[in-house]
């Protein structure tokens, strides 16, 4: 008998829950997955508020509504107060749907609150993209410390690589936790590629449609909080000397709107006509951005893994990675924030072509685009 038909299946109420635009990047396709099979699951989306215009934004190209929406920013000043918050919030929630499962992503702090909040009421929890590491407490802060936690407390750790699973191996987290399924980021690229393919994004104005037609142009992204202060002043410094040395280039940097990153980039690029600073755009638009880049420097994780899907040499404003497989296939470079090496590298992708090539063409390492599929499966069985 197939065991849809069993008289004592019970449907699984899950929570999906997320709070930055990268964590809905990479759940939407998850949702969708869960939400393709109603007869086994209750999904319910639930959004923290942690980063609320910018997962609004994130929801839009994907056509997801959120089931509950939190409002965890308005009572928080720091991490500890995002973190407090969260917690009385998520608490309530939980307490009212009783979920089953509850499933988060990466190392947010939403991610760890909903995973802690989860375990105080020993609720099953999937813990998507699970297994990153740097080895370092403090780099990235603190999402090395929330991913280490998490996993330490799922039942279910979606490792996206094999070497993902081999850390949580050696963290002596039991193999039947472990499940490699790949990275749902390449399901959301591939949903939402014929829209990046096809269409100019509506928040793309006729200037900046101009600057990218009239030079190579290279993406910039950053916001970790490590590279606060002197290591964002010298990638600021990096870029400057770049297009003074490359006539050809453009710069276009979406800037964070947190004001350590905000105001330190605007001081000091804020009035240069070869670089284009953009406050924050929606994924749609940065998938363009991307698409139409000639390179890319970022200090972000989910670049790390979207660059290779779309062919993009990728210099990486970290001193260590927690996704090392884009380094070891070829797709990226460390380069941390030392002037020499951003300058130097990004001038080699535009004088060695051969260079160029052996990085833009190196086998994604993140998977085939059935992650998602592959994590719905699981929770099924």
């Amino acid at each position: 008998m197939d065991e849809t038909t069993l008289p004592n299946r019970v449907k699984k109420r899950v929570l999906v829950c997320f709070g930055t635009r990268p964590e809905v990047i990479k759940l939407a396709p998850v949702v969708f997955a869960l939400r393709k099979q109603p007869e086994h699951f209750d999904c319910i989306v639930c959004s923290t508020g942690q980063h609320r215009e910018m997962v609004d934004q994130a929801l839009k190209p994907f056509g997801l509504k959120v089931d509950i929406q939190l409002d965890a920013m308005r009572r928080a000043g720091s991490i500890g107060l995002l973190t407090s918050a969260l917690f009385e919030l998520l608490d309530q929630t939980f307490n009212e749907l009783n979920p089953d499962i509850v499933v988060v992503q990466g190392d947010t702090t939403s991610a760890f609150v909903g995973a802690m909040t989860a375990f105080y009421r020993r609720k099953r929890i999937a813990h998507v993209e699970a297994g990153l590491r740097t080895h370092d407490i403090f780099s990235p802060f603190p999402e090395e410390v929330n991913r280490v936690f998490i996993s330490r407390i799922a039942d279910y750790n979606f490792a996206p690589t094999r070497l993902s699973a081999d850390n949580l191996l050696h963290e002596h987290v039991a193999p039947e936790k472990i499940q490699i399924t790949g990275n749902t980021v390449v399901d959301a690229l591939q949903y939402l590629s014929n829209k990046v393919t096809t269409s100019i994004p509506d928040g793309l104005n006729a200037d900046l449609q101009n600057f990218i037609v009239h030079h190579k142009t290279i993406l910039v992204t950053s916001h970790r909080r490590e590279n606060f202060g002197e290591g964002l002043a010298n990638i600021c410094r990096s870029l400057l000397d770049i297009v003074a040395q490359l006539p050809q280039a453009g710069i276009i940097f979406p800037v964070h709107l947190n004001p350590n990153v905000w105001q330190a980039v605007h001081d000091i690029l804020g009035n240069h006509p070869r670089i284009r600073l953009l406050e924050p755009v929606d994924y749609l638009t940065m998938l363009y951005l991307m698409n139409r880049s000639y390179c890319i420097l970022s200090d972000s994780g989910g670049i790390q893994e979207e660059a290779p899907s779309l062919k993009k040499p990728l210099l990486i404003l970290r001193e260590n990675t927690e996704r090392p497989e884009c380094v070891d296939a070829g797709c990226a470079l460390l380069v941390g924030t030392d002037v020499p090496k951003i300058v130097g590298n990004t001038l080699r992708l535009f004088n060695d072509s051969v260079f160029y090539q052996s990085m833009a063409e190196c086998e994604n390492p993140f998977g085939e685009g059935d992650a998602a599929d592959k994590i719905a499966e699981l929770l099924k069985a």
